[in-house]
């Protein structure tokens, strides 16, 4: 989806530098089991890993496991000096250990398969077959076992290729006939019996039904669509036949672009896995340096070949990127989609977070918030009065007014004259009665009497609309954007993360202040042109800052991208959501929190996976150094450390059960 990004930095999510040869820069220190390696096209390697297992797998695994026991129980040894069996089972079950260090090895990388592969010929040469068939055999299981973690992190994406219905009935030439979803193009008109699956992004034009929209916007319950409706990719329609004029589809629709921006994020690499592909190719020099030095002082070539075994980073490897794509897909079944790894890491990192007002921590629609008479006026009547004033207003003011009105189901007159005062209100004749309806300012320059508490309402943050008729004030009708309800407990979560709160809007400072007010933000910058928000964020960030705006609209585009993450709204305009790293699903606030919680837990688990990589082959490779560890052991430390950690990177991900649908909620309310 970077395509659409009106900023350079878009791509830097697909940027992979070239890291120094001596570093696996790929992955390939784990290749066999990192999911991101280009290694894979070899062979059999493409089909196992991506399923996680396969019969060649299994069938190497058993070759290797007879061998062993065969050696154990000395069967059949014709010669004195080797065991033919056992090199049969080295020769077979090693093979792609040994072809994967020396692919390596030709491209000039340090990978772990080299080190390994030297363990076990090591351990074949002073005729400890036994010692080195375990562990092969330790090593294959490790691979599949990565393998299968691995790839539940991939299957929901796979999976959600084929989640839209591609049959599709389409009326045609007054004929309903059903096509192929390749075939159908927009405008034209799609049906959906109960119980389908809505496959475009579109309008209702026919029919009256109740959609399920939980797995897209997160309702609980069904939404009445009637004509005029939209509806998303994805949605499922439960009680009546929809006809539906298709405006979006396949990957064009909310839920086909999120898919691709999943896509993208498996594919974009952050820098802490660059880091993890470093520090795997670098654990393989010391590891190698060690049983060097190993040998050198102890001439025990069982110790040095202990070393050897010992140290590992496959956890680092493989869990790193792991933790990033479950982070990612839980971040999407919480309803965020992340467009990449490198966003998923500053977000873990952010300490500031700047909130838009409109359409972010409002809906952005104003609404009539209370209605104030004038002493011996009716509430009703000043409703009335100003409605049929407003009736032919196109300010948003008026509009709101009107609606309020009929709303409450009064039938609104026409005014006989009407005249708009740009800035100061509306001048109108109702029959033979003069009726002004604006400002304070403009009613008090036609020479009428505010009452004071209508005044003194005006600094409460809302806008306030006055109304006189024939020189009389009738009273002020209070009008202001209706804050989202889950507004303040996001403010509240964002805060207990940390992170630092910043409200910027275009809106009146009065009005700026009220809001924060209500939902405890204390630094507040009010009247500001998109200009000046980009200033205030390039601001922060120069004070050392890492930020993160959430806005909704174009005039956030240029702040959203100034910040090390832009996050925006479902309901935003395509400007914001294409130049935001972040989109949040369904609007609701409360799941960027829960994103800034969900991105830290993955930094904290890839740094642990570091430090106990780092922790684990230090210790090791001084126990074999001193004797302390047998191969067989040492093989045993290696795959249980390095299953561990990718263990702990694996509590990111989404439940197999809920593979198919971890994503599913992924679809963006983009059309809203």
């Amino acid at each position: 989806m970077s395509s659409g990004r009106i900023s350079s930095r878009s791509d830097a999510a697909n940027e992979m530098p070239q890291e120094p040869i001596s570093a696996a820069s790929d992955g390939s220190a784990c290749a066999a089991v990192n999911p991101r390696s280009h290694h894979h096209h070899h062979h059999d390697h493409e089909h196992d890993h991506e399923h996680g297992f396969s019969w060649t797998e299994g069938a190497r695994i058993a070759i290797v496991a007879l061998a062993a026991i065969a050696v154990w129980l000395h069967v059949w040894e014709p010669l004195s000096s080797i065991s033919v069996l056992g090199a049969a089972g080295l020769l077979i079950g090693g093979w792609p250990i040994y072809r994967e260090a020396f692919e390596n090895l030709l491209a000039r990388r340090m990978t772990m398969e080299l080190s390994m592969s030297i363990a076990i010929l090591a351990a074949a040469a002073i005729a400890q077959f036994f010692t080195a068939l375990v562990i092969t055999l330790f090593v294959l299981i490790a691979e599949v076992l990565e393998g299968l973690t691995v790839s539940r992190g991939r299957r929901a994406i796979h999976d959600l290729l084929e989640f839209l219905p591609r049959a599709i009935a389409v009326r045609r030439a007054g004929t309903v006939t059903e096509v192929d979803a390749d075939a159908l193009q927009p405008g034209e008109a799609v049906l959906v019996n109960p119980g389908g699956r809505i496959p475009v992004d579109g309008t209702v034009i026919a029919g009256h039904s109740f959609v399920d929209e939980s797995r897209i916007t997160g309702e609980s319950l069904p939404v009445e669509k009637l004509s005029g409706a939209a509806v998303f990719a994805g949605s499922i329609n439960q009680s009546g036949a929809l006809e539906i004029r298709a405006e979006r589809i396949g990957r064009d629709t909310s839920y086909g672009k999120i898919i691709e921006a999943v896509e993208q994020a498996e594919r974009s690499r952050a820098p802490v896995q660059r880091l993890a592909d470093r520090l795997a190719g670098y654990l393989v020099y010391f590891a190698l340096a060690a049983a060097a030095f190993t040998y050198l002082l102890t001439r025990d070539l069982r110790s040095t070949i202990s070393v050897i075994i010992v140290a590992g980073a496959c956890g680092i490897a493989a869990g790193t990127p792991l933790a990033i794509l479950g982070a990612i897909g839980r971040a999407a079944r919480g309803g965020a989609i992340i467009k990449g790894g490198l966003y998923l890491e500053q977000l873990g990192r952010v300490d500031t977070v700047v909130l838009d007002k409109t359409g972010t921590l409002t809906f952005g629609q104003p609404e009539v918030r209370a209605v104030h008479p004038a002493d011996g006026i009716d509430a009703q009547e000043l409703i009335d009065v100003a409605a049929a004033a407003e009736m032919r207003s196109e300010h948003p003011l008026g509009k709101t007014i009107v609606a309020y009105a009929q709303a409450m189901g009064r039938t609104i007159g026409e005014p006989e004259r009407f005249a708009y005062q740009p800035g100061r209100g509306i001048d109108a004749a109702l029959g033979a009665e003069r009726v002004l309806v604006g400002n304070l300012a403009w009613l008090s320059a036609q020479d009428v009497a505010v009452a004071p508490q209508a005044v003194a309402r005006a600094s409460r943050g809302a806008a306030q609309v006055y109304v006189a008729r024939n020189g009389q004030f009738l009273g002020a009708i209070e009008i202001a954007d209706r804050v989202r309800p889950e507004a303040r407990r996001a403010v509240d979560q964002i805060r207990a993360l940390g992170a630092r709160i910043v409200l910027l809007t275009g809106d009146a400072q009065a009005v700026a202040d009220a809001l924060a007010d209500q939902l405890g933000i204390g630094e507040v910058a009010a009247e500001l042109m998109p200009e000046d928000k980009r200033r205030y964020i390039q601001a922060l960030t120069g004070e050392g800052r890492i930020v993160a705006m959430i806005g909704d609209g174009v005039n956030d585009a240029p702040a959203l991208v100034a910040a090390q993450v832009g996050v925006a709204m479902g309901s935003g305009t395509d400007v914001a959501r294409e130049s935001a790293d972040v989109v949040l699903l369904g609007n609701d606030l409360v799941k960027f929190a829960e994103t800034l919680a969900i991105a830290r837990r993955t930094r904290r688990i890839i740094w642990a996976n570091f430090i106990g990589t780092l922790g684990v082959d230090i210790v090791g490779i001084a126990l074999a150094g001193f004797g302390l560890l047998n191969p067989l052991l040492a093989a045993f430390i290696h795959v249980a450390s390095e299953l561990t950690f990718i263990g702990n990177s694996a509590r990111l991900v989404p439940p197999r059960q809920s593979a198919a649908r971890s994503l599913e909620s992924t679809v963006a309310v983009q059309g809203r």
